[in-house]
């Protein structure tokens, strides 16, 4: 296979668009200089269309856990109640840093695969009135689900004066975020993911509710305060030494973002899921969530021959690099990342490596099933 050439599909780190690498090439700045201040500046108002927000969305030099754990240590004390819903292995972290700083956690878990279902939280708000915040993944990255974030959180309000916390790591930018109108307090992404950019970023909105209480909150912490960010923010300056490069490139991303315009965004997205979906239902490989609960950044798959073993053939014949299961699933799906700088054109590209690859190991006799099965389905949703 040529040298250097990699087909990146897992779920993050994404591919980046050349103009975004371009952009991180600048030269650098002193990050207390007014060209960094008019370079936030040019950032937030972007920021807060992705988040569907008016209010601050603030950056921290760090990976997307970074963002959970900030969201944890700076809302809840030591000793308070949470409630975690655990739809996967991102749930699962959510509740593993609630542990970590000593709360009283409550874990509703579900199956693998299921969606969370809003109206089996509100009995145990009712049973648990002293709960502070209800953590929850938006996109479970480790099984491709899409959890109706909007349907929780008028659940949580209808029910308890609870904090509404959400990873949206794995979504964020790439589906419809609506933070002020759904009534989420706090929203966490990263930056290796829809937003096109390397590892290294991540971002934080909150609602007046949510500032209020972080504003309270006694809980120690220094580096992930997010106070420090939140007033700095506003004087387009930060508290700490920023990834500036990555500020550069995230300019650039947002730039391409809007340019496509968000409801495009969405829309391609929505596309690259239906298109994989129906590849392999053609195929006839079993598919790990539902059509209700899949997501549109990343589609998990449970084939009835070894995950890893195709995903070895794969990155040798083709250089693609697909993720396997994590935790519980571990050895059992793959999982095809589209999200980002990808486009229909790649989901055809992807399928038809994956027939062959198929086919190799004794899976598929007949190829170009699942490619034109992922045809159609463009062409029955009238492309993007």
């Amino acid at each position: 296979m040529l040298q250097d050439y990699q087909l990146l599909r897992i779920p993050g780190p994404t591919p980046i668009p050349p103009s975004v690498q371009q952009a991180m090439m600048k030269p650098m700045t002193g990050h207390r200089e007014q060209e960094t201040k008019e370079l936030l500046n040019s950032i937030r108002p972007s920021l807060k269309k992705i988040f569907g927000t008016n209010e601050e969305v603030v950056i921290i030099a760090g990976s997307g856990t970074a963002g959970l754990e900030a969201a944890v240590v700076n809302t809840v004390s030591p000793g308070e109640e949470v409630l975690v819903i655990v739809t996967g292995s991102f749930g699962d972290r959510f509740a593993k840093i609630c542990k970590a700083y000593n709360l009283h956690v409550h874990t509703l878990p579900y199956e693998w695969g299921s969606a969370l279902i809003p109206e089996e939280i509100s009995s145990i708000l009712v049973a648990h009135p002293s709960i502070k915040a209800v953590f929850a993944t938006y996109c479970e990255t480790s099984t491709g689900v899409l959890n109706p974030i909007k349907e929780l959180a008028t659940t949580i309000k209808q029910t308890s004066d609870a904090l509404v916390i959400i990873d949206g790591v794995s979504c964020v930018g790439a589906v419809e975020t609506k933070m002020d109108e759904w009534g989420i307090d706090i929203c966490v992404t990263g930056s290796q993911k829809a937003l096109m950019l390397p590892p290294g970023l991540c971002f934080i909105a909150g609602s007046k509710k949510a500032w209020n209480m972080i504003e309270k909150n006694h809980q120690p912490r220094f580096y992930l305060d997010l106070r420090k960010y939140h007033k700095t923010i506003q004087e387009n300056t930060p508290p700490f030494t920023p990834a500036l490069s990555l500020l550069y490139g995230l300019e650039q991303s947002l730039s391409i973002l809007e340019s496509e315009g968000l409801h495009q965004v969405y829309k391609r997205h929505q596309m690259m899921k239906e298109m994989t979906r129906a590849a392999f239902k053609a195929i006839g490989i079993p598919l790990l969530t539902t059509d209700k609960d899949a997501s549109p950044t990343v589609t998990a798959i449970k084939p009835d021959v070894e995950p890893d073993a195709l995903r070895k053939t794969l990155k040798q014949e083709f250089g693609l690099v697909l993720a396997g299961g994590q935790n519980n699933l571990k050895g059992q799906i793959f999982r095809i990342g589209h999200m980002g700088y990808c486009t229909p054109a790649d989901i055809l590209q992807i399928i038809s490596c994956i027939e062959i690859g198929l086919r190799k190991i004794g899976n598929v006799q007949e190829i170009g099933i699942g490619v034109k099965a992922a045809q159609q389905a463009y062409l029955q949703g009238d492309g993007v």
